[in-house]
């Protein structure tokens, strides 16, 4: 009958008395190994798992542009509104009316009076506005703005023609109709026909009865 060892396992005593513990052998690499695939294949599914739960977005449809009508063709034809001739126009615009190289035509200063806007309201609107359309043969440019009164925001439209002197006429200034609708060459050239010192009161035949849809002429 063989005589167990009073030592504890993991401590070595040495000759002094004193004892250390001896450190752990590593594990093997294949069991480390082994191991870390374990991990990563948990991870994997984790991950697979979370995709699957979550929701798939809808696919997203192209938004085809509204056709534009025939007759709207023949209107924009020989309107430039291209983000380059737009940004261009407005550089040199804001320049303009910085260095005060500007003059109020008596067409806008008329639309003034009668649609209750003053001059620093088109000033704002050369400012703060944006140019929408470009009429190279004409060298005039659409911008488009607001102006306030009484508290609420109105729009106004304000056309300018450029000089290469980097001169700027305020041909005319006046609160639309439609405010996102761009105004035909032949609809400007409608508007400016009146553009006469001479003319000093303008009266329209009595129209239809209040509620119904009717047109005044005007005349001399």
């Amino acid at each position: 009958m063989t005589k167990q060892s009073s030592k504890p396992l993991g401590i070595n005593h040495n000759r002094q008395g004193g004892r250390h513990a001896v450190p752990a052998a590593p594990p093997p690499a294949g069991v480390q190994t082994g191991t870390d695939l374990l991990a990563l294949r948990a991870q994997l599914s984790r991950a697979e798992k979370a995709a699957r739960r979550a929701p798939t977005p809808p696919p997203v449809r192209a938004v085809r542009p509204a056709p534009v009508k025939p007759q709207r063709e023949v209107e924009l034809v020989g309107i430039a509104t291209d983000e380059f001739s737009l940004s261009r126009a407005h550089a040199r615009l804001r320049d303009a009316v910085y260095d005060t190289r500007y003059h109020v035509c008596p067409h806008a200063i008329g639309h003034a009076r009668a649609e209750g806007f003053l001059e620093h309201d088109i000033l704002g609107v050369l400012l703060s506005g944006r140019v929408r359309a470009v009429y190279p043969e004409d060298r005039r440019w659409l911008v488009c703005g607001t102006f306030e009164a009484c508290g609420v925001a109105l729009p106004l439209h304000v056309v300018v023609q450029y000089y290469p002197g980097g001169h700027l006429d305020i041909v005319t200034a006046f609160v639309p109709k439609h405010p996102h609708h761009i105004i035909s060459r032949a609809r400007l050239a409608v508007m400016l026909r009146y553009d006469d010192e001479q003319i000093r009161v303008r009266t329209s035949t009595p129209g239809a009865r209040a509620g119904t849809r009717g047109r005044g002429r005007w005349k001399r």
